[in-house]
């Protein structure tokens, strides 16, 4: 006979602060209302929002409507950085994104993960790092703790979970690397 055991999570104490939940609620309601429901083209709009609530984001960067951002405050983007419609940034930790690099519609920029090994899973977040001049291309998994190089283009619906050579291309899950690219001139 196995031995079965049950956690009860629930009453596990959150590993952030109230401040920290706090925020996240109003920034949740600004991303549903004067974030979410601006129309396309108001990028700066988008942006001076972000700042609002302490993102570090170039006046340059084109953030979308429809991009979903965890923290603010946990952002940094270059001049000319993109998140696409339906990006998932979940920045429990810092992530940063580099000057003219994409990251295309769908992909999903995982900031944390959980100890499996204790009972009640903790929280553990860690910061993604996206050098400049990359293109993660759509439906992309960028796992935590993961630096993506300058020059990488990663390709559709590839999964990242170890940092990345810069100018390289790579593809498939677990991403591999399949070509150098060219640096532009």
């Amino acid at each position: 006979m196995s031995e079965q055991f049950e956690v009860d999570i629930s009453k596990a104490p959150s590993p952030l602060s109230f401040n920290n939940r706090f925020m996240r609620v109003v920034w949740g309601i600004v991303q549903k209302t004067l974030f979410g429901m601006s129309p396309r083209l108001m990028h700066r709009w988008r942006v001076f929002l972000l700042r609002l609530f302490g993102a570090d984001v170039s006046t340059k960067a084109r953030v979308y409507p429809k991009a979903k951002i965890w923290a603010p405050w946990n952002l940094s983007m270059g001049d000319y950085a993109t998140l696409a419609d339906d990006v998932d940034c979940y920045c429990v930790n810092q992530i940063s994104i580099g000057a003219h690099t994409t990251v295309s519609q769908y992909s999903y920029l995982c900031g944390a993960t959980h100890d499996f090994n204790k009972t009640n899973f903790p929280l553990q977040p860690k910061p993604i790092s996206i050098g400049s001049q990359v293109w993660i291309a759509a439906d992309c998994f960028v796992g935590p703790g993961v630096t993506i190089s300058q020059g990488v283009v990663v390709g559709a619906r590839s999964s990242v979970f170890s940092d990345l050579e810069p100018w390289s291309i790579y593809a498939g899950t677990p991403a591999k690397k399949i070509n150098d690219r060219q640096r532009p001139s």
